[in-house]
């Protein structure tokens, strides 16, 4: 099991220091969040709360994912980077594709993409996209991400997306992998059907060891079982060692954490108490796993 670190709502001049500092003590990924921006009001309820509200607000700081990633690329040379999850419904995916493509080229093909639907019609709308049936949208824009991302020439013609032969270079040399994220039955069907792996957002153990479950029914019925896939975690109700051997235990191969937090520290805590608390982190949990 790989332990990534999320870095979402970190001040944005932390964000370099923080790749190098996880880099140096043995963390397999940085974790970057999406957010267009923050809309006065909202007319869905955010799905991965109790009572659907957001905890953060205007505020916050976020980044574009993509170029962060470049950025802390750079200052780095072996940690991965990947969204959890970038937004695709409200995006073109021609692009896109440009925009991952140089990312995975500038990274040495240290890049993932994990993608999602969305959540909240605004980020739809104000973008130019219908809200109206973004699952079926987003079905056809991962299609041409991965046809784009192939390399070479090529052309879709489909529903919401159509194109004649175009190619964008240079391609990626490796494979850019796809964590599919999204905890509803369309979104597990669309990480076993076309996802290099799925990822979570907060979940309770048990919920995590149905979901894999459930994943892996699917994976077996779309005949992918036997392809390699990772299950990224954000569990909120396992820590510690024996902790997250249980989340081993049921499937998870890569733990999303924010070290800080067990520390009693804020998402907005100075950066030298957060690189002490990943260093700690490290120490106890990477280095004894």
């Amino acid at each position: 099991m790989r332990f990534t670190l999320s870095v979402a709502l970190t001040p944005l001049d932390q964000l370099t220091e923080l790749a190098v500092t996880a880099e140096e003590c043995g963390f397999s990924s940085i974790a970057l969040p999406d957010s267009l921006f923050y809309s006065e009001q909202v007319s869905a309820d955010y799905p991965y709360t109790p009572d659907g509200s957001r905890f953060w607000d205007e505020n916050t700081p976020w980044v574009d994912p993509l170029i962060a990633a470049a950025s802390m690329g750079a200052a780095t040379n072996r940690i991965t980077f990947y969204t959890s999850v970038l937004k695709l419904g409200s995006r073109n995916p021609v692009l896109l594709a440009r925009q991952v493509g140089s990312v995975a080229n500038l990274t040495g093909d240290r890049f993932g993409l994990g993608l999602g639907v969305g959540w909240a019609p605004e980020e739809f709308e104000w973008c130019g996209v219908p809200y109206r049936r973004r699952g079926k949208r987003v079905d056809e824009a991962i299609d041409v991400l991965r046809l784009i991302l192939d390399g070479g020439m090529v052309e879709y013609h489909g529903e919401f997306f159509d194109f004649d032969k175009l190619c964008m270079s240079p391609a990626p040399k490796r494979h850019v992998p796809f964590y599919v994220g999204g905890h509803s039955e369309p979104a597990l069907r669309r990480a076993a059907r076309v996802g290099d792996g799925w990822s979570s957002a907060m979940m309770k153990l048990d919920d995590l060891r149905d979901t894999i479950a459930r994943l892996n029914t699917l994976r077996a019925e779309y005949g992918r079982a036997d392809q390699p896939f990772e299950f990224q975690a954000v569990c909120i109700d396992r820590f510690g060692l024996d902790g997250y051997r249980e989340q081993a235990d049921v499937g998870v191969t890569d733990v999303i954490t924010v070290p800080w937090v067990f520390d009693g520290l804020g998402f907005d805590a100075p950066v030298e108490q957060k690189k002490d608390s990943i260093k700690k982190f490290a120490a106890e949990i990477i280095e004894r796993f």
